[in-house]
């Protein structure tokens, strides 16, 4: 169902919505606090991002109403009020998270990327994004991240990393890699392959993050968590 975004100001609700819709990410929203109360209730969102000072219902209130019946539903709070005693009482009605404003659309993504992750390992269902382990790709704004942090790929690394993500847990051949990503049909007797994969296991194993990519010996790569695999590195 995507996110819900609970918020009555025109311009904050446009950066947000055009900002975490590059990010991979469906917005639903919400003018007032009793709308947005009814919507979280009757639908299945994913999450809620709910701002502090809204009409007809404050953010507190709707906060501590839908805890009352989605005890799970991961929710994150935004306003200018950045008191300590205001952040206690917005996390106190329930909230998982408590962002102040003004922030960076960058930093909201990453929250809700934890945040999804939290919720039981329950991911955004979309077209466009692949996740594996702490890995997400997004094909439409063609960004990929490893723990919140966005990779510095080059055209030809994203292609290669794409096309990994996409046939997870599956053997790939060198020639199988060479005709997805590089469109060539025959075996050049290149290496191509090998030096891009390793190209892109420095990027993604960056700071010790666990290894994705592993060698299966004479066959190829695959990409997967588990790398017990006797016959994989």
């Amino acid at each position: 169902m995507g996110i819900l975004l609970v918020e009555d100001e025109p311009n904050v609700v446009s950066v947000i919505k055009r900002g975490l819709t590059e990010y991979g990410f469906e917005i639903s929203v919400a003018g007032n606090g009793a709308t947005g109360l009814q919507m979280a209730l009757d639908n299945d969102f994913d999450l809620v991002i709910l701002d502090v000072m809204l009409p007809v219902m404050d953010g507190i209130q709707v906060c501590k109403l839908i805890r009352q019946q989605k005890q799970t539903m991961p929710i994150i709070m935004l306003t200018a009020l950045d008191s300590t005693e205001n952040i206690v009482s917005g996390l106190d009605s329930g909230a998982d998270d408590y962002l102040v404003k003004p922030f960076k659309i960058a930093e909201l993504a990453a929250r809700l990327r934890t945040l999804l992750r939290r919720k039981g390992g329950e991911a955004l269902v979309k077209n466009n994004v692949f996740t594996i382990n702490d890995l997400e790709l997004n094909t439409e704004s063609k960004i990929a991240y490893r723990n919140n942090e966005a990779l510095k790929l080059t055209a030809t690394e994203f292609r290669l990393l794409e096309y990994f993500v996409k046939n997870q847990k599956k053997v790939l051949s060198r020639i199988q890699i060479l005709e997805s990503v590089w469109d060539i049909d025959f075996n050049m007797g290149t290496n191509v392959v090998d030096v891009y994969v390793n190209y892109l296991r420095k990027k993604l194993e960056k700071n010790g993050a666990p290894k994705l990519i592993h060698t299966v010996f004479g066959m190829g790569y695959i990409m997967k968590e588990d790398e017990r695999d006797e016959n994989t590195k």
